[in-house]
């Protein structure tokens, strides 16, 4: 009897173990808005519900456990494990984290932006690709990310590279320059709310933060999605831009990067 029971256990949490990580998303996968559905929002609520914590708090317990401090590259390697293998989160991922490798590297960019910080996955993993004398100004509009984000960003030893500001982009990019006394940005990493991605380009361009030859990197341009950005970037004469096909984070769903070069 009771190994009868411990069987059914085994059997019923394996079969669990299938649906969450297997099948759900395979029967979602050409279903974008469901699948980030059961991703970002059904998924998130069961787990907060069970734990009683949040997803980002349980990200930075797991970095704070597996990853060694003041290792950047360990910490990242630890947020990629848990989002690919236990809980699904919209970092940029290790997929397409490899294409936003290449590109800091290419630009060695002494003054970055980066819209969205969410966990300070990304903020991370573009400070410890910075030069010397660099800087790194990464900002959250939720202000429980950003305590979090903190806390991670200083857990892989990054904080002297990076400066985590809370706000709306529409209020913080209008005083960028006066703030930080720099003239523009040379890499701007857009990966905040889709639909803000355009306005706030557009601002840059008004408030003289973008000079010829800066690069904005867009991320999830597929999905969730960002036509209206891609439509600009694409069509307009004062850029030159290029997609990189990839797949959204930790899944086989198609998504990619826009990386786009200000020609003035």
């Amino acid at each position: 009897m009771l190994l009868a029971v411990v069987y059914s256990c085994v059997g019923g949490g394996a079969a669990l173990y299938a649906l969450y990580h297997w099948v759900i998303p395979n029967l979602l996968q050409y279903h974008t808005g469901a699948l980030l559905f059961w991703y970002d929002d059904l998924v998130p609520w069961v787990w907060d519900t069970l734990y009683g914590s949040t997803r980002p708090e349980r990200i930075l317990a797991e970095v704070k456990r597996k990853a060694t401090r003041g290792d950047a590259r360990s910490v990242v390697n630890t947020i990629d494990q848990y989002c690919r293998h236990q809980e699904w989160a919209m970092n940029v991922g290790d997929e397409k984290g490899t294409i936003l490798d290449a590109i800091v590297c290419e630009v060695k960019p002494r003054a970055t932006l980066e819209l969205g910080t969410y966990c300070g996955y990304s903020a991370v993993r573009i400070a410890s690709l910075l030069p010397p004398n660099s800087r790194l100004i990464t900002l959250e509009f939720n202000p429980v990310f950003a305590a979090i984000a903190r806390q991670v960003i200083a857990w892989a030893g990054m904080e002297d590279k990076v400066v985590l500001i809370e706000g709306p982009s529409g209020d913080w990019i209008p005083k960028m320059k006066k703030e930080f006394g720099l003239s523009s940005f040379d890499l701007v990493f857009l990966d905040h709310w889709k639909d803000c991605y355009l306005p706030d380009t557009k601002l840059m361009e008004e408030c003289g933060l973008l000079r010829t030859g800066s690069i904005l990197v867009a991320d999830n341009v597929i999905c969730p999605g960002a036509p209206d950005y891609l439509e600009y970037v694409r069509g307009s004469p004062r850029y030159e831009s290029k997609y990189f096909r990839s797949h959204l984070e930790y899944t086989r769903v198609e998504d990619g990067i826009e990386k786009s070069v200000f020609l003035g």
